[in-house]
């Protein structure tokens, strides 16, 4: 009862600022007797105003009702929209101050919704979150500071609507990229991949129309049935992609907000979903310092979601990476011929050098694709123009290691092995255009 009639109120500004006035004018009359009575009746007033206003806002069965909407869950790195419906259950229009609990990750400690609703109104307001790191996500209660067209006193009415939601990795990239493998198309969706040649996976034989490729031609059919026969083929299924996501030190660099584990995260889960679209089985393996998890490539009923699971369960203290233990587990658990996409980093030519013999050893069994990043902060400083002594010797040091980076594309290329050099923010589509490029060529 006490937190009810005294907890929940507040005192305005207005209040504040009339109460002012109440003191300024007792103050006054002690100089000028007559301001007295007027000084009397003003603070009579005051508290009898201040009485009308508590009872409007607490009499009654009077109140702000607050549902919140929200998905059960989140995607990491993306737009997530929280709807609020609010209804004005008073006989009088109220001025309303909203503040939504959000969970602590996102460090919104301002934020506050100003509105006015009529009697019986009943309206909506959204608000939009974009967490940038995978977990359970605490929402509090959502708190309602209204106020009479008095505006002396303030009711506090809270909407206890606790909730738990899990952000997974970016499942809204899903649908954005389908399109793009549906097609074939490139990352402006205009230019198509050039396809090369035929595929080596037999479908059937059927008679020949104007305008079948006379190489295609099955001579021995023909000469059976008495008319012309052609063999067709289909584009190659059933191959297994892997998925390997580095977990280690040099995955920890952070990029809008997002680590570049996070990124990898979500390519990940994009590119398998493409994988599963063209008729491949798609697989994960995550490791640092050891195997992390292990997703065997299959394509079945629910095996995007086995992958999405997987994916939000990853933590990594971040540790070396063990490139040889990788190269062995490799070579033991996957004997079958398959495309390995590898999400790492790599910062310098001598970094790559210290991996480079498991990397050709991984290459000499599977056709290795190597995706790492661009530093976005190096093309910055590559812009600007330096105008002291310290601005051209950071200048000198970034377009050394931007060199760098294009030297470990060059010697990854010289031993056999795919390379992509790439921004976080174009990871999802170069990674998914690559894996295109080289099904077209089918080399998988």
């Amino acid at each position: 009862m006490f937190r009810y009639y005294i907890g929940d109120l507040f005192l305005s500004g207005r209040w504040y600022l009339m109460m002012t006035g109440v003191v300024a004018g007792f103050l006054l009359s002690f100089f000028f007797p007559v301001l007295y009575p007027a000084a009397v009746v003003y603070a009579v007033f005051s508290i009898i105003l201040s009485i009308a206003d508590y009872i409007l806002l607490f009499s009654g069965n009077r109140s702000i009702r607050i549902h919140r909407e929200l998905q059960q869950r989140f995607s990491m790195g993306d737009d997530n929209t929280i709807t609020l419906h609010i209804s004005n259950a008073f006989p009088f229009t109220v001025n309303v101050s909203l503040v939504e609990e959000v969970p602590e990750q996102f460090q919104l400690r301002n934020f506050q919704l100003l509105f006015k609703l009529a009697p019986g109104q009943s309206i909506e307001r959204s608000l939009t979150l974009n967490p940038k790191t995978r977990g359970e996500y605490e929402f509090g209660d959502t708190m309602s500071y209204v106020s009479s067209p008095f505006h002396l006193l303030q009711r506090r009415i809270r909407a206890k609507n606790p909730t738990t939601v899990k952000v997974y990795p970016s499942f809204q990239q899903l649908k954005k990229y389908q399109l793009l493998a549906l097609s074939n198309a490139s990352q402006t969706g205009v230019k198509k991949t050039r396809r090369v040649g035929h595929s080596m996976e037999f479908e059937k034989i059927k008679n020949y129309v104007h305008g079948d490729d006379v190489r295609t031609i099955n001579w021995k059919a023909t000469a059976r049935s008495g008319s012309m026969m052609v063999n067709t083929f289909s584009d190659t299924r059933q191959q297994q992609v892997y998925c390997l996501v580095d977990k280690g030190r040099a995955m920890k660099m952070p990029f809008d907000g997002m680590s570049l584990l996070d990124y990898s995260i979500n390519s990940a889960l994009a590119l398998s979903n493409i994988i599963l679209s063209k008729y491949d089985r798609a697989g994960l393996i995550t490791f640092s310092n050891k195997i992390s998890e292990i997703v065997p490539a299959e394509r079945r009923a629910g095996q995007i979601n086995f992958i999405l699971e997987s994916l939000y369960r990853q933590q990594t203290d971040f540790k070396e990476s063990d490139y040889e233990s990788l190269s062995h587990f490799l070579s033991k658990k996957i004997s079958q011929r398959s495309c390995l996409l590898l999400f790492t980093n790599f910062e310098t030519l001598a970094a790559l050098e210290r991996q480079l013999p498991h990397l050709k050893r991984i290459a000499n069994r599977h056709l290795l694709c190597v995706i790492f990043f661009q530093n976005t902060l190096l093309e910055q400083i590559h812009t600007t123009q330096p105008d002291n002594t310290e601005g051209i010797y950071i200048k000198t040091i970034a377009d050394r290691f931007a060199y760098e980076k294009r030297q470990i594309v060059k010697e990854l290329r010289r031993h056999g092995i795919v390379a992509i050099l790439t921004t976080p923010k174009d990871l999802t589509v170069d990674t998914i255009n690559k894996y295109l490029e080289l099904k077209s060529r089918h080399l998988l």
